[in-house]
């Protein structure tokens, strides 16, 4: 006779894993400012786990240039240079520009209607002056995008580009003294609309690099 399989428990994350993410997340979104030393003990104070954890997630974010790992075992966010800037800006107008003309034949209306929502919020965190809700809701701006260009490749290493700038983009927010959403968002939706595919590369070129040469210049 035939037995149903015995159900199993799902297996939680590993600890390392968990506490990875979510320091990525913070590190992505400028939670942590340039500069700003970490250690393990902290870590895995506020995460509550022990110090193997904390370390090979900190070991991953070194590997992804999230962290800085000096010869004395100091671990921070890093400072960039200016040319440093410069470098990942140039990269994510390369990569942001082919994400988003690979998406531009799966932009239907409900996914613009959905980036003029976010931008919304967008907005709403510049009139907070909220610097990391305002990073937070460019990014999901951007990715909801990305998204529908289905390289997941391609995403994955804008992402890491996020990574890396988090931080500094903490600092660009700033001195950009926001009072409203980026204009450039506008120019997207609206060539995204008009199914416009120089406008929109122009228009993405624009936004993901005009902050970031101010922030280099």
């Amino acid at each position: 006779m035939l037995t149903a399989p015995r159900q199993t428990e799902p297996i939680p994350a590993a600890a390392h894993d968990r506490v990875y993410r979510r320091l990525r997340a913070r590190i992505m979104v400028g939670e942590v400012a340039p500069g700003a030393a970490l250690t393990l003990r902290g870590i895995g104070r506020e995460f509550g786990v022990s110090m193997t954890p904390a370390r090979e997630a900190v070991r991953r974010l070194v590997a992804e240039g999230a962290l800085s790992l000096s010869s004395s075992g100091r671990v921070s966010t890093p400072e960039l240079s200016n040319e440093r800037i410069e470098e990942l800006a140039v990269l994510r107008a390369l990569i942001e520009v082919e994400l988003a003309s690979r998406a531009m034949p799966r932009a239907h209306m409900a996914l613009i209607d959905r980036l003029q929502t976010i931008n919304s919020s967008v907005g709403e965190m510049v009139e907070e002056r909220n610097a990391v809700g305002y990073i937070r809701t460019n990014l999901e701006f951007h990715r909801t995008l990305y998204l529908r260009a289905q390289a997941p490749a391609m995403l994955a290493m804008a992402e890491t580009v996020w990574l890396q700038l988090g931080p500094t983009m903490r600092a660009l927010y700033g001195r950009l003294n926001r009072t409203e959403p980026p204009h450039f968002h506008r120019l997207i939706i609206a060539a995204l609309k008009a199914g416009d595919e120089p406008g929109l590369r122009l228009a993405v070129r624009s936004d993901v690099t005009q902050g970031l040469k101010m922030l280099a210049g």
